[in-house]
Protein backbone atom coordinates (compact mmCIF):
# COMPACT_ATOMS: atom_id res chain seq x y z
CA UNK A 1 0.00 0.00 0.00
CA UNK A 2 2.91 2.37 0.97
CA UNK A 3 4.43 1.76 -2.73
CA UNK A 4 1.15 2.69 -4.06
CA UNK A 5 0.38 5.86 -2.19
CA UNK A 6 2.96 8.15 -4.05
CA UNK A 7 1.26 7.51 -7.41
CA UNK A 8 -2.44 8.08 -5.96
CA UNK A 9 -1.56 11.50 -4.67
CA UNK A 10 0.10 12.38 -7.86
CA UNK A 11 -2.97 11.33 -9.69
CA UNK A 12 -4.89 13.52 -7.26
CA UNK A 13 -2.13 16.58 -7.96
CA UNK A 14 -3.15 15.99 -11.73
CA UNK A 15 -6.80 16.00 -10.88
CA UNK A 16 -6.42 19.34 -9.35
CA UNK A 17 -4.19 20.51 -12.34
CA UNK A 18 -6.71 19.93 -14.55
CA UNK A 19 -10.19 21.52 -12.40
CA UNK A 20 -7.91 24.53 -12.03
CA UNK A 21 -6.64 24.43 -15.83
CA UNK A 22 -10.73 24.20 -16.84
CA UNK A 23 -11.88 26.76 -14.18
CA UNK A 24 -8.89 29.48 -15.41
CA UNK A 25 -10.30 29.24 -18.98
CA UNK A 26 -13.01 30.43 -17.80
CA UNK A 27 -11.98 33.22 -15.71
CA UNK A 28 -10.50 36.11 -16.42
CA UNK A 29 -11.22 40.21 -17.78
CA UNK A 30 -13.67 38.46 -20.69
CA UNK A 31 -16.02 35.80 -19.10
CA UNK A 32 -16.42 32.63 -20.96
CA UNK A 33 -19.24 30.37 -19.92
CA UNK A 34 -17.84 26.64 -19.32
CA UNK A 35 -19.99 25.31 -22.41
CA UNK A 36 -18.41 27.95 -24.56
CA UNK A 37 -15.09 26.97 -23.79
CA UNK A 38 -15.43 23.49 -23.99
CA UNK A 39 -17.43 24.21 -28.11
CA UNK A 40 -13.79 26.68 -28.52
CA UNK A 41 -11.70 23.59 -27.47
CA UNK A 42 -13.58 21.65 -29.89
CA UNK A 43 -13.25 23.94 -33.08
CA UNK A 44 -16.89 25.40 -32.63
CA UNK A 45 -16.87 28.67 -30.33
CA UNK A 46 -17.13 31.99 -31.69
CA UNK A 47 -13.91 33.86 -33.02
CA UNK A 48 -13.78 35.77 -30.71
CA UNK A 49 -13.41 32.93 -28.07
CA UNK A 50 -10.89 31.84 -30.32
CA UNK A 51 -9.10 34.61 -30.00
CA UNK A 52 -8.93 34.84 -26.47
CA UNK A 53 -8.49 31.20 -25.33
CA UNK A 54 -6.18 30.15 -27.84
CA UNK A 55 -4.14 33.45 -28.25
CA UNK A 56 -3.99 34.52 -24.72
CA UNK A 57 -4.84 32.20 -21.51
CA UNK A 58 -3.72 28.91 -23.21
CA UNK A 59 -0.87 29.68 -23.84
CA UNK A 60 0.23 31.29 -20.90
CA UNK A 61 -1.15 28.57 -19.04
CA UNK A 62 0.85 26.40 -20.45
CA UNK A 63 3.84 28.30 -19.83
CA UNK A 64 2.92 28.61 -15.90
CA UNK A 65 2.82 24.86 -15.73
CA UNK A 66 6.17 24.33 -17.17
CA UNK A 67 7.61 27.03 -15.30
CA UNK A 68 6.23 25.59 -12.09
CA UNK A 69 7.20 22.11 -12.42
CA UNK A 70 10.78 23.35 -13.62
CA UNK A 71 11.44 25.96 -10.55
CA UNK A 72 10.06 23.11 -8.38
CA UNK A 73 12.11 20.64 -9.54
CA UNK A 74 14.97 23.20 -9.29
CA UNK A 75 14.54 23.96 -5.96
CA UNK A 76 14.74 20.19 -4.78
CA UNK A 77 17.63 19.43 -6.50
CA UNK A 78 19.14 22.41 -4.85
CA UNK A 79 17.90 21.53 -1.13
CA UNK A 80 19.52 17.81 -2.09
CA UNK A 81 22.54 18.75 -3.36
CA UNK A 82 23.22 21.17 -0.18
CA UNK A 83 21.03 19.19 2.39
CA UNK A 84 19.37 22.99 3.06
CA UNK A 85 15.29 22.36 3.12
CA UNK A 86 15.88 26.39 2.97
CA UNK A 87 17.12 26.48 -0.71
CA UNK A 88 15.58 27.84 -3.27
CA UNK A 89 16.99 29.17 -6.86
CA UNK A 90 15.34 32.62 -6.02
CA UNK A 91 16.26 32.96 -2.43
CA UNK A 92 19.86 31.95 -3.28
CA UNK A 93 20.21 34.46 -5.84
CA UNK A 94 20.54 32.02 -9.29
CA UNK A 95 17.48 33.82 -10.55
CA UNK A 96 19.06 37.15 -10.31
CA UNK A 97 22.07 35.99 -11.93
CA UNK A 98 19.86 34.46 -14.75
CA UNK A 99 17.81 37.81 -15.30
CA UNK A 100 21.01 39.88 -14.92
CA UNK A 101 22.06 38.04 -18.25
CA UNK A 102 18.94 38.11 -19.89
CA UNK A 103 18.68 41.88 -19.14
CA UNK A 104 21.87 42.26 -20.66
CA UNK A 105 21.29 39.82 -23.79
CA UNK A 106 18.04 42.26 -24.68
CA UNK A 107 20.18 45.77 -23.47
CA UNK A 108 23.11 45.06 -25.45
CA UNK A 109 22.15 42.87 -28.47
CA UNK A 110 18.27 43.92 -28.77
CA UNK A 111 18.06 47.43 -27.96
CA UNK A 112 14.79 46.82 -26.59
CA UNK A 113 12.15 44.38 -25.01
CA UNK A 114 9.59 45.26 -27.67
CA UNK A 115 12.52 44.78 -30.54
CA UNK A 116 12.74 41.09 -29.50
CA UNK A 117 13.00 38.59 -32.52
CA UNK A 118 12.24 34.95 -32.90
CA UNK A 119 15.40 34.01 -32.55
CA UNK A 120 16.14 35.96 -29.90
CA UNK A 121 14.09 34.61 -27.62
CA UNK A 122 15.14 31.10 -28.11
CA UNK A 123 18.83 32.69 -27.01
CA UNK A 124 17.55 34.18 -23.72
CA UNK A 125 17.30 30.34 -22.17
CA UNK A 126 20.92 30.01 -22.83
CA UNK A 127 22.20 33.69 -22.23
CA UNK A 128 19.78 32.91 -18.29
CA UNK A 129 21.69 29.50 -17.95
CA UNK A 130 25.04 31.44 -18.48
CA UNK A 131 23.99 33.82 -15.78
CA UNK A 132 22.52 32.00 -13.63
CA UNK A 133 26.00 29.06 -13.31
CA UNK A 134 28.01 32.29 -12.87
CA UNK A 135 25.60 33.14 -10.08
CA UNK A 136 25.78 29.50 -8.68
CA UNK A 137 29.60 29.55 -9.13
CA UNK A 138 30.01 32.58 -6.68
CA UNK A 139 27.60 31.27 -4.14
CA UNK A 140 29.57 27.69 -3.55
CA UNK A 141 33.05 29.92 -3.86
CA UNK A 142 32.24 32.10 -1.29
CA UNK A 143 30.12 29.57 1.43
CA UNK A 144 32.95 27.35 1.30
CA UNK A 145 35.12 27.04 4.36
CA UNK A 146 35.82 23.76 4.88
CA UNK A 147 32.30 22.49 3.92
CA UNK A 148 29.25 24.58 2.96
CA UNK A 149 26.74 24.89 5.74
CA UNK A 150 23.26 25.85 5.38
CA UNK A 151 22.92 29.17 7.34
CA UNK A 152 26.30 29.98 5.59
CA UNK A 153 24.58 29.19 2.22
CA UNK A 154 21.78 31.31 2.95
CA UNK A 155 23.47 33.93 3.95
CA UNK A 156 26.15 34.37 0.81
CA UNK A 157 23.15 33.27 -1.02
CA UNK A 158 21.00 36.49 -0.14
CA UNK A 159 23.85 38.48 -0.11
CA UNK A 160 24.84 37.46 -4.00
CA UNK A 161 21.03 38.15 -4.74
CA UNK A 162 21.67 41.69 -3.55
CA UNK A 163 24.52 42.08 -5.50
CA UNK A 164 22.77 40.99 -8.81
CA UNK A 165 19.85 42.79 -7.54
CA UNK A 166 21.69 46.31 -7.73
CA UNK A 167 23.64 45.38 -10.99
CA UNK A 168 20.23 44.95 -12.54
CA UNK A 169 18.78 48.20 -11.00
CA UNK A 170 22.00 50.45 -13.05
CA UNK A 171 21.12 48.33 -16.27
CA UNK A 172 17.46 49.16 -16.27
CA UNK A 173 18.11 52.61 -14.94
CA UNK A 174 20.38 52.76 -18.49
CA UNK A 175 16.70 51.57 -20.57
CA UNK A 176 14.33 53.87 -21.91
CA UNK A 177 11.07 54.32 -19.44
CA UNK A 178 9.09 52.33 -21.23
CA UNK A 179 11.76 49.37 -21.12
CA UNK A 180 12.40 49.70 -17.85
CA UNK A 181 9.18 49.29 -16.41
CA UNK A 182 8.72 46.31 -18.79
CA UNK A 183 11.74 44.65 -17.23
CA UNK A 184 10.92 46.05 -13.63
CA UNK A 185 7.25 43.84 -14.12
CA UNK A 186 9.11 40.42 -15.74
CA UNK A 187 11.99 40.51 -12.85
CA UNK A 188 9.31 40.73 -9.89
CA UNK A 189 8.17 37.63 -11.89
CA UNK A 190 5.29 38.23 -14.87
CA UNK A 191 4.63 35.70 -17.10
CA UNK A 192 5.92 38.29 -20.03
CA UNK A 193 5.41 36.08 -23.58
CA UNK A 194 1.58 35.06 -23.37
CA UNK A 195 2.18 33.25 -26.81
CA UNK A 196 3.40 30.21 -28.21
CA UNK A 197 6.51 30.85 -29.48
CA UNK A 198 7.36 31.52 -25.72
CA UNK A 199 5.96 27.63 -25.10
CA UNK A 200 8.23 26.43 -27.49
CA UNK A 201 11.25 28.41 -25.81
CA UNK A 202 10.84 26.47 -22.77
CA UNK A 203 9.08 23.30 -23.24
CA UNK A 204 12.33 21.67 -24.96
CA UNK A 205 13.91 22.59 -21.35
CA UNK A 206 11.74 20.81 -19.32
CA UNK A 207 10.74 18.05 -21.24
CA UNK A 208 14.68 16.61 -21.42
CA UNK A 209 15.99 18.01 -18.23
CA UNK A 210 13.14 17.17 -15.86
CA UNK A 211 13.39 12.87 -17.14
CA UNK A 212 17.63 13.64 -16.64
CA UNK A 213 16.83 14.17 -12.91
CA UNK A 214 14.73 11.46 -12.39
CA UNK A 215 17.10 9.51 -13.87
CA UNK A 216 19.59 10.95 -11.66
CA UNK A 217 17.28 10.81 -8.50
CA UNK A 218 19.13 7.65 -7.40
CA UNK A 219 22.16 9.92 -6.34
CA UNK A 220 20.18 12.61 -4.74
CA UNK A 221 18.92 9.75 -2.15
CA UNK A 222 22.35 9.07 -1.84
CA UNK A 223 23.89 11.84 -1.19
CA UNK A 224 21.25 12.77 1.45
CA UNK A 225 23.20 10.04 3.71
CA UNK A 226 26.02 12.30 3.65
CA UNK A 227 28.93 12.65 1.79
CA UNK A 228 31.39 9.80 3.45
CA UNK A 229 28.48 7.59 3.10
CA UNK A 230 28.35 8.40 -0.36
CA UNK A 231 32.06 7.93 -1.16
CA UNK A 232 31.73 5.00 0.43
CA UNK A 233 28.49 3.02 -1.63
CA UNK A 234 30.73 4.54 -4.82
CA UNK A 235 29.35 7.86 -5.95
CA UNK A 236 31.77 10.26 -7.31
CA UNK A 237 30.20 12.77 -4.65
CA UNK A 238 31.67 15.83 -6.36
CA UNK A 239 31.02 14.98 -10.18
CA UNK A 240 27.62 14.03 -9.36
CA UNK A 241 27.03 17.33 -7.32
CA UNK A 242 28.11 19.21 -9.95
CA UNK A 243 26.11 17.43 -13.18
CA UNK A 244 22.78 17.58 -10.72
CA UNK A 245 23.80 22.16 -9.71
CA UNK A 246 23.66 22.75 -13.45
CA UNK A 247 20.63 20.78 -13.97
CA UNK A 248 18.98 22.91 -11.53
CA UNK A 249 20.83 25.78 -12.92
CA UNK A 250 19.65 24.94 -16.20
CA UNK A 251 15.90 24.78 -15.02
CA UNK A 252 15.60 27.92 -13.23
CA UNK A 253 17.48 29.95 -16.09
CA UNK A 254 15.20 28.77 -18.74
CA UNK A 255 11.99 29.16 -16.48
CA UNK A 256 13.35 33.39 -15.53
CA UNK A 257 13.98 33.76 -19.25
CA UNK A 258 10.09 33.46 -19.84
CA UNK A 259 8.58 33.98 -16.39
CA UNK A 260 11.04 36.64 -15.01
CA UNK A 261 12.55 36.58 -10.84
CA UNK A 262 9.72 33.81 -9.23
CA UNK A 263 10.75 33.24 -5.90
CA UNK A 264 9.93 30.69 -2.74
CA UNK A 265 8.19 28.26 -5.34
CA UNK A 266 11.10 26.45 -5.63
CA UNK A 267 11.09 26.50 -1.98
CA UNK A 268 7.33 25.68 -1.08
CA UNK A 269 6.64 22.91 -3.82
CA UNK A 270 9.20 20.53 -2.80
CA UNK A 271 8.81 20.56 1.31
CA UNK A 272 4.90 20.13 0.51
CA UNK A 273 5.23 16.95 -1.90
CA UNK A 274 7.96 16.54 0.56
CA UNK A 275 5.14 15.74 3.03
CA UNK A 276 2.98 13.99 0.85
CA UNK A 277 5.42 11.59 -0.34
CA UNK A 278 8.42 11.33 2.13
CA UNK A 279 11.83 11.53 1.07
CA UNK A 280 12.88 9.48 -2.01
CA UNK A 281 13.72 11.54 -4.69
CA UNK A 282 12.26 8.99 -7.43
CA UNK A 283 9.29 10.19 -6.59
CA UNK A 284 9.84 13.47 -4.87
CA UNK A 285 11.07 14.80 -8.43
CA UNK A 286 7.92 13.87 -10.22
CA UNK A 287 5.65 14.93 -7.19
CA UNK A 288 7.19 18.13 -6.82
CA UNK A 289 7.08 18.83 -10.23
CA UNK A 290 3.12 18.58 -10.55
CA UNK A 291 2.75 20.14 -7.23
CA UNK A 292 4.88 23.71 -8.75
CA UNK A 293 2.92 23.35 -11.99
CA UNK A 294 -0.20 23.31 -9.73
CA UNK A 295 1.07 26.05 -7.28
CA UNK A 296 1.78 28.51 -10.24
CA UNK A 297 -1.32 27.85 -12.25
CA UNK A 298 -3.84 28.77 -9.10
CA UNK A 299 -1.37 31.93 -8.26
CA UNK A 300 -1.63 32.93 -11.91
CA UNK A 301 -5.42 32.46 -12.30
CA UNK A 302 -4.63 35.08 -8.60
CA UNK A 303 -3.17 37.46 -10.18
CA UNK A 304 -5.32 37.56 -13.43
CA UNK A 305 -8.13 38.17 -11.73
CA UNK A 306 -7.69 39.64 -8.51
CA UNK A 307 -7.97 43.12 -9.71
CA UNK A 308 -8.79 42.48 -12.87
CA UNK A 309 -8.73 44.04 -15.57
CA UNK A 310 -5.21 45.13 -14.26
CA UNK A 311 -2.94 42.36 -13.44
CA UNK A 312 -0.91 41.30 -10.35
CA UNK A 313 2.46 39.40 -11.27
CA UNK A 314 2.28 36.17 -10.88
CA UNK A 315 5.76 36.20 -8.45
CA UNK A 316 4.43 38.86 -6.32
CA UNK A 317 1.26 36.23 -5.35
CA UNK A 318 3.78 33.36 -5.21
CA UNK A 319 6.15 34.96 -2.56
CA UNK A 320 2.65 36.92 -0.89
CA UNK A 321 2.04 32.87 -0.24
CA UNK A 322 5.65 31.54 0.01
CA UNK A 323 7.61 33.93 2.22
CA UNK A 324 5.76 33.40 5.27
CA UNK A 325 6.37 29.87 4.89
CA UNK A 326 10.04 30.59 4.27
CA UNK A 327 10.13 32.26 7.67
CA UNK A 328 8.69 29.79 9.63
CA UNK A 329 11.36 27.34 8.41
CA UNK A 330 13.81 29.63 9.06
CA UNK A 331 12.83 29.85 12.45
CA UNK A 332 12.42 25.80 12.94
CA UNK A 333 16.33 25.81 11.50
CA UNK A 334 19.41 25.30 14.31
Amino acid sequence: MKEKKPILIMILIMIFIVISFFVSLNLGYIKITPIDVIKTLFGSGTENDQLVLFEFRLPRMVIALLIGAGLGVSGAILQGVSQNGLADPGILGINAGAGLAVVLFIFFFQGSVSGLGTLSIFVMPVAALIGGLLAAFLIYTLAWKQGVTPVRLILVGIGVNAAFGAALLIVQLKMNPQDFMQATIWLSGSIWGANWTFVLTILPWILILIPIVIYKARYLNVLSLGDQVATGLGADVEKERRILLILSVALAGSCVAVGGGISFLGLVAPHLARRLVGQKYHVLIPTTALMGALLLLVADTIGRNALAPSEIPVGLVVSALGAPYFIYLLIKVD
